[in-house]
């Protein structure tokens, strides 16, 4: 059996980290087992899934290039085990696991995108100089589509590996709909969704700005926000000094996204930036109209009519305007042109199967 480490930041339920789920569920274990380098000591959401299927997890402190005993802890784990490949899921900092992979002669060492940008915090100049220098350590490149590897690999060839998902879990369904609706206390309000942490690139407040002035044309509007994240605090005071604690739900981290996209009735991102979130192909795949930021690429688009994108940089009218459009859209299945354009899991886990076997 061949054994892959997949480097993160910590597994709890975030795009990227459903993703790895969604592959490690579907792969033929008997042959790959996916075990995990994370940079938190406290354990996520997803880490009891992990181990009862097989996986290992090893703790390092969290990413800090100046900090001597990140390093030694890295080299420590690949003293103690013997890996052919590793696969770094860190963006732009996947430079310095795959050094000390490299350091450890690990043959394979896989760097891997999920977005297109990062977030121009103190910590930005040192992601640009390790962007830079990803070709030094990483023999293979993985991106999550043709945008984020352009931005990130800078003329590299890459592969575009694709955000699957168990597309059977999200054809629409009446009964689930009602269900979810039922347990939000939802009778016939047209519910804008939206999946993501409470991060500054996922542009929380914009949305909110957005809803108020959709509520001045749609007074049977509600907003559904589903996800956690330190930014939380920050948007439910926003919601309460705007009076809106009626009209928008919390509903926190949930295991269940596959029926809570069943209540909704448009699934709105307008993020400052994004790779191929996994959100709209699973959006997408429960029949949700999609409206999306111009930040937000296009190729995420996977179905034929039923995403639009707006500028950022329009004024709110415009954005109302896009989602009140989709009222008139009929709910269906899409499955068939997701799953034609290599969005399923099974496949998609075949293939992954497939390449790890090959290197190793």
């Amino acid at each position: 059996m061949l054994r892959v480490l997949q480097v993160v930041t910590k597994m709890d339920r975030g795009g990227l980290e459903t993703m790895l789920m969604n592959y490690y569920r579907n792969i033929d274990r008997s042959k790959v087992q996916f075990d995990y380098l994370v940079h938190r000591e406290e354990r996520g959401r997803y880490d009891d899934e992990i181990e009862t299927l097989g996986g290992k997890i090893y703790r390092v402190p969290p990413l800090n290039p100046l900090n001597p005993n990140y390093y030694k802890a890295l080299n420590q784990i690949f003293k103690e085990h013997e890996y052919r490949i590793v696969h770094s899921n860190l963006d732009c900092t996947s430079t310095f696991p795959l050094r000390a992979a490299k350091k450890a002669d690990v043959p394979c060492r896989i760097a891997h995108v999920h977005n297109t940008s990062q977030d121009k915090d103190f910590k930005y100049p040192i992601k640009m100089i390790s962007k830079e220098l990803l070709p030094y350590y990483a023999t293979d490149y993985f991106a999550c589509g043709e945008a984020a590897g352009n931005w990130a690999f800078s003329g590299e060839r890459f592969t575009v590996v694709r955000n699957a998902i168990d597309t059977s879990r999200y054809a629409p369904n009446v009964e689930i709909r009602k269900k979810v609706r039922e347990e939000f206390q939802l009778k016939d309000q047209f519910v804008v969704g939206h999946v993501g942490r409470f991060d500054p690139a996922k542009n929380h407040e914009f949305l909110l700005k957005i809803f108020c002035e959709l509520k001045k044309n749609a007074s049977d509007a509600k907003l559904m926000l589903v996800g956690g994240g330190n930014g939380k605090e920050k948007i439910e005071r926003e919601v309460e000094q705007l009076g809106l604690e009626d009209d928008v739900i919390f509903t926190g981290v949930r295991s269940d996204v596959n029926e809570l996209m069943q209540a909704m009735d448009v699934f709105v991102m307008p993020s400052l930036y994004e790779g191929f979130p996994v959100t709209m192909v699973e959006a997408q795949a429960a029949g949700l109209p999609c409206v999306i930021s111009d930040k937000v690429p296009f190729e995420c688009a996977v179905t034929s009519g039923l995403v639009s994108s707006v500028k950022l940089s329009d004024n709110l009218d415009v954005w109302v305007k896009e989602i009140l459009s989709t009222r008139t859209i009929e709910r269906r299945s899409h499955l068939d042109e997701i799953v034609k354009k290599g969005f399923d899991i099974k496949q998609a886990a075949k293939w992954l199967e497939g390449y790890y076997l090959m290197h190793m």
